[in-house]
């Protein structure tokens, strides 16, 4: 049995170490492309937008090496997979290669989004890679202008640290609160409030109309005629799954590689996706979910590596992310949609908190900043599948 995982970051690199603590004996090859990555292996990216950014000593350690890897018996093939056979079982790759597989896992991840009018000119920056925060921190010099576009986690990290260093950071977002997407509209609003009052120059409702300057950027102008100075701009606005090596493959790719309830891929024997490219039935919420967190990469690594290595294994797990800003950890789970009630449990949302979510006598999320120890007790009844009265009575 030979498996091929294409992609070195988070989900592609802890598949393959599971295989191994599984006792898979299978040939097992890892094709990694990470753009300016040594190897091709992608570092552990939450502390691109935190701690790396912020710190010119701070080091970005490869995932994993080419000496780790060898130890576990895994092949390291460093190159950009561009298409994929699956008739003849083989990933070709940029350059003329080509890697043959009985067992392929798409690992590739997403790619930033693209926003139109704001054209790669020197000073627009998206934040990927180690080699993209490094750029970052090195362009926010003491007197460097600063606007971030998009509102959502990063955004609102990469705003975060650079206004603890100092720097002026103005903010667009055009939804009218930061955060709404993960947190929904009222604490997403607490939010707002907390990143205003740290000084953060906050553009809400509004979008980009286009970019100022010549050779460089100088400014960002606004749909509502506001015109901000800037010298650095960091676009984080999402991300898009990186498939486009896989068109024509006939694998469905609408969001993602489309997956059943195992990361199998739908209607292609022999083929699995984790990770950002995954887009799989949630069997706790019945839906198709794509999810592109850091907890998720790992949670789908274990089922496929478990999957692949003959234990059967479904993803069911509890949604789960969390970001480090406003001074805490901002902990979510489960789901939180725009329509839910919200009820503080636990503190208040000027301070640290734990917040329930849900609806229809239903327990559907939490969110909580600054307050690990005090979420776990809920986390459990949202586990549990617990009632709204349920949770309030925990409280």
């Amino acid at each position: 049995m030979r498996i091929v995982v294409v992609g070195a970051s988070l989900a592609g690199v802890r598949t393959v170490e599971g295989l191994r603590r599984r006792g898979s004996d299978a040939d097992v090859v890892l094709v990694a492309g990470e753009p300016g990555a040594a190897d091709g292996v992608a570092v552990d990216r939450p502390p691109l937008s935190k701690a790396f950014l912020a710190s010119p000593d701070a080091e970005a350690a490869p995932l994993t090496t080419r000496e780790k890897l060898g130890a576990l018996g895994v092949e390291l093939v460093p190159g950009r997979a561009v298409d994929l056979d699956l008739g003849a079982r083989r990933v070709g790759l940029h350059g003329g290669e080509s890697v043959a597989f009985d067992r392929l896992v798409v690992a590739t991840g997403s790619s930033p989004r693209t926003v139109p009018g704001l054209e790669p000119v020197p000073g627009v920056f998206t934040l990927r890679t180690a080699a993209d925060a490094a750029a970052i921190r090195a362009a926010c010099t003491e007197d460097a202008r600063v606007v971030v576009v998009g509102g959502g986690f990063i955004g609102a990290e990469v705003a975060w640290t650079l206004r603890q260093l100092g720097r002026p950071v103005a903010l667009v977002e055009p939804l009218p609160t930061l955060m709404v997407r993960g947190l929904g509209p009222e604490l997403g609003a607490a939010m707002t409030r907390r990143h205003a009052a740290a000084g953060v120059d906050l553009h809400l409702g509004t979008s980009v109309a286009g970019l100022e300057g010549r050779d460089r950027v100088e400014g960002v102008r606004l749909t509502d005629g506001t015109r901000l100075p800037a010298d650095v701009v960091v676009l984080g606005v999402g991300t898009v799954p990186e498939t486009g090596w896989l068109a024509g493959s006939g694998l469905d790719l609408r969001d993602g590689v489309v997956c059943d309830e195992h990361l199998a891929a739908v209607g292609a024997e022999g083929v699995h996706a984790v990770g950002d490219v995954a887009r799989w039935h949630h069997p706790r919420y019945g839906v198709d979910v794509r999810v592109e967190h850091w907890t998720n990469a790992v949670e789908t690594a274990g089922v496929v590596a478990a999957d692949l290595a003959g234990e059967r294994a479904v993803h069911d797990a509890l949604p789960y992310v969390w970001t480090d800003q406003l001074g805490g950890r901002l902990q979510v789970f489960g789901q939180v949609r725009p329509g839910d009630e919200v009820r503080v449990v636990s503190g208040d949302l000027d301070g640290s908190f734990v917040a329930i979510t849900g609806g229809e006598g239903q327990l559907r999320g939490l969110v909580g900043l600054g307050a690990v120890k005090q979420l776990m007790p809920f986390r459990r009844l949202l586990l549990a599948g617990a009632g709204w009265d349920e949770a309030l009575a925990a409280a």
